[in-house]
């Protein structure tokens, strides 16, 4: 991603902390008028860190005494601090600062230096916008979802009609995202001929966990394929993005995998689905697959191991029917 964009991002940062400074500023005031005592309690508090470092500086040999004075201190005032606030009937937390993200206090970065998700996450919703999946997903969701384009007509063998199947298949689906934070290994295979309405279910799993602020990696699998190959052989420009790409297939909450089999196969694509799908499901970070092959042709194309990792890991879900796309 361009640097610009990145800056803006940063920029945005700036303008969240500032905003969390200045709200905070204001029920600063509001408490202070109301109990003026506690603005002279703070003032204290605020000089207990000056005093630790003057002790040490002043008595470099013996200062654990002064300081352990000042530590009493500190918890004296903390103390006579939360009982006003909570005789004036106001929350303890009340004058805190309320960043959007307490994991790196609206900066974009954690203490160790590397990017926090929420940075990650908004340099994908960035990517969704430039990309126009943004807009694809504001059309496409469960609350735009409508069951009766789905035939109720018996299709073929099939034991239920595909608007039975997609109402079985939309409650899982909804059942996945509810449930996403437990650890119960749960990963989704899609399957069936185009036009069924495959894309569609990942978009509403997409925005649904993209709006609880997970971070979610929707792409296909030929582009997929395209960035393990820009992080690989073409890394001299746009590397730092290109290792963002490639880290991401891994490290996302969800990578959704679109179109699987409309990608070259080959050994090096083979291996590289091989440990994209195996390292996630190690971490047990979640994954979809959306395909038009049938159980037996992904057996067919894919080797043993991808195979055998998608049939015993991913829980199987045909989608059947007359395409939607020739339906009036």
């Amino acid at each position: 991603m361009d640097n610009s964009i990145i800056n803006e991002i940063l920029r945005e940062y700036e303008k969240k902390r500032d905003k969390a400074l200045y709200e905070q500023k204001l029920r600063q005031n509001e408490v202070y008028s109301k109990i003026p005592k506690l603005k002279e309690i703070d003032k204290q508090i605020s000089k207990t860190g000056l005093m630790i470092s003057k002790a040490i500086i002043n008595n470099p040999e013996n200062y654990n005494d002064k300081i352990k004075e000042v530590k009493n201190k500190l918890e004296e005032l903390k103390r006579e601090k939360a009982i006003l606030l909570t005789e004036n009937n106001i929350p303890l937390e009340y004058m805190n600062i309320n960043y959007e993200c307490n994991k790196c206090k609206d900066t974009g970065f954690l203490e160790d230096g590397s990017k926090c998700s929420c940075f990650k996450q908004a340099l994908i919703n960035r990517a969704y916008k430039m990309s126009n999946l943004e807009h694809i997903l504001h059309k496409e969701n469960f609350q735009t979802f409508n069951i009766n384009i789905f035939s109720d007509k018996p299709f073929e063998d099939e034991k239920m009609t595909p608007r039975e199947n997609m109402q079985n298949i939309l409650s899982i689906c909804e059942g996945f995202v509810f449930n996403f934070d437990e650890d119960n290994e749960e990963n989704l295979l899609f399957y069936g001929t185009t036009g069924l309405g495959k894309t569609f279910m990942c978009n509403c799993i997409a925005k649904a966990l993209l709006d609880k602020g997970k971070i979610v990696i929707y792409q296909t699998a030929f582009k997929i394929l395209e960035i393990i190959e820009e992080y690989r052989f073409r890394r001299n420009s746009g590397k730092e993005q290109y290792k963002l790409d490639y880290e991401l297939l891994f490290d996302a909450d969800l990578l959704i995998i679109d179109d699987l089999g409309t990608e070259l196969v080959n050994t090096f694509t083979n291996t590289e689905i091989f440990n994209i799908v195996n390292s996630r499901l190690i971490k047990g970070n979640k994954t979809i697959i959306s395909t038009n092959l049938s159980p037996m042709e992904i057996s067919n194309t894919y080797t043993d191991r991808i195979f055998s990792r998608i049939l015993s890991k991913f829980t199987p879900i045909r989608f059947f029917g007359p395409d939607l796309r020739w339906e009036s």
